[in-house]
């Protein structure tokens, strides 16, 4: 290979890499990543389902509070809200659990933060597979209220 076809093909590279990085998600979390998702999926079986149900359905009643005075653990699935939520902001409740500013001063909650027990990757895995069940019409109205909160 002569070293203008060495040339091309590292800049033929470097072209398809940006352009296969540009359409990464930005936050890293894709659920169109068949292996993050298949990674999440084992990683939600294992600390998250237990509280937010294995087909993402949340516990009974969980808009209305326990008598502890916290709620249930809400469903991820298009019947509940964590779809209206950044990927940012999700993943910060996923590592520090339900504190300020994402919550209000003294709030209560039975969610764990997972710093120290899943490591960055393993967070946004578990947040692949939870997003690679929301429906097109959710995925589509939830892409247009994060872009409008960005104005």
């Amino acid at each position: 290979m002569t070293g203008r076809s060495v040339r091309f093909v590292v800049v033929a590279a470097s072209v398809l890499l940006s352009a296969c990085a540009a359409d990464k998600p930005e936050s890293g979390v894709d659920p169109r990543d068949a292996n993050q998702v298949a990674r999440g999926t084992t990683l939600y079986g294992a600390h998250c389902a237990s509280c937010h149900g294995a087909r993402l359905e949340g516990q009974p009643d969980w808009r209305r509070r326990l008598p502890n005075g916290r709620l249930p653990a809400p469903p991820h699935d298009d019947s509940g809200h964590t779809w209206h939520h950044p990927d940012a902001d999700l993943l910060a409740m996923i590592r520090n659990g339900i504190v300020p500013p994402l919550a209000p001063e003294g709030y209560k909650s039975d969610m764990p933060a997972f710093a120290g027990t899943l490591s960055d990757d393993d967070m946004r895995a578990a947040l692949a597979y939870i997003q690679s069940h929301w429906s097109p019409e959710i995925l589509a109205v939830r892409e247009r209220m994060l872009e409008q909160r960005k104005r």
